[in-house]
């Protein structure tokens, strides 16, 4: 199977790559990488559905991102 092309506006990056990292370093280290938009949440926040380019989002749980994801 074919991979999936990613979004020109992303940064050629894995989300997973942040799991388990400080949640300030894990921003500092997406910054860095390309990302113009990094948004941190805690677990199981109500967030709109909206898919916007270039964002990459953390869930933070005790100062550690436990999931990543594009938009």
């Amino acid at each position: 199977m074919a991979p999936i092309p990613s979004h020109p506006a992303h940064p050629d990056d894995a989300p997973e790559s942040y799991v388990g990292l400080d949640a300030e370093g894990a921003e500092r280290l997406a910054r860095s990488r390309g990302w113009s938009t990094v948004r941190s949440l805690p677990p199981g926040s109500i967030i709109t559905m909206e898919y916007l380019a270039g964002r990459l989002n953390f869930e933070v749980e005790d100062g550690t991102v436990t999931r990543c994801w594009h938009g």
